[in-house]
């Protein structure tokens, strides 16, 4: 399980349904009682003491919307020990070099390269051949099930086509599979995508989210043959706790 920090000017947001321009800073979580709820450094060390969680996905929602990416925060993150996976808009060599470096560098991060925000799946090759694939996260990004691509790009295929073009030709080594319509909603993941995308790519690292709402989402998740699972309202709310987590991993 992988607790999600979803950063706007600065602070935490309360993601939900995609709805970027929606989003406010987050009120309350039960992992900082005392609060400030959205300050990015107090929550990752909430996951790390109170989750004992160590891995956390950042997305920098400034970045990945052509701002500057907030660099000075991630390494704050960063500081902190934690492995982090970044995405913050990185769709060449040289920004992927860069997030690398402010996540903390060393092997201790990964960048996610989103297909939202990427021109074209061979510049993702291209950033997996400078950085290493084994630095790169795949996030195939979808909306209500279908693919999210750059305003303007043409159709490139359904998830499962461009899944197997981003492993096979790209050379992708993990990915993660999140459907933006499902986040916050608690509604779950799409587990016929994620058990195909196992079945197409048995030896890949595959990571799911948007819509994680409970210990039985991540009980079938598991059974679907998911690495790990982003997720961010559930712990806020409470409706997963420490036990829980330690349960899904036994299992």
């Amino acid at each position: 399980m992988i607790p999600v920090l979803d950063l706007k000017a600065g602070r935490v947001v309360l993601a939900s349904r995609g709805r970027r321009e929606t989003y406010a800073p987050l009120p309350a979580s039960v992992l900082v009682p005392a609060g400030p709820a959205d300050d990015a450094v107090t929550l990752a060390r909430a996951f790390h003491d109170r989750l004992g969680c160590d891995e956390w996905y950042v997305a920098d929602l400034d970045a990945i919307s052509g701002a500057a990416p907030q660099r000075s925060l991630v390494r704050a993150l960063a500081a902190l020990g934690g492995r982090l996976l970044v995405d913050a808009g990185v769709s060449a060599p040289a920004r992927a070099r860069e997030t690398l470096a402010d996540a903390g560098g060393g092997g201790a991060a990964r960048v996610v390269i989103g297909l939202e925000t990427l021109p074209s799946l061979a510049a993702l090759g291209d950033v997996a051949r400078v950085v290493g694939r084994e630095r790169l996260v795949f996030s195939l990004d979808l909306r209500e099930g279908e693919p999210v691509l750059p305003p303007g790009a043409p159709p490139q295929g359904t998830p499962l086509e461009l899944a197997r073009a981003a492993v096979d030709r790209e050379g992708v080594a993990a990915m993660l599979v999140l459907d933006v319509a499902r986040v916050g909603s608690g509604l779950g993941v799409d587990l016929d995508l994620v058990a195909a995308l196992r079945r197409a790519h048995p030896g890949s690292e595959l990571l799911a989210g948007g819509g994680i709402g409970s210990v039985r989402d991540l009980e079938r998740l598991a059974d679907s043959g998911c690495d790990g699972a982003l997720v961010a309202t559930a712990l806020h709310d409470g409706s997963l706790a420490k036990q829980h987590i330690e349960a899904v991993r036994r299992r």
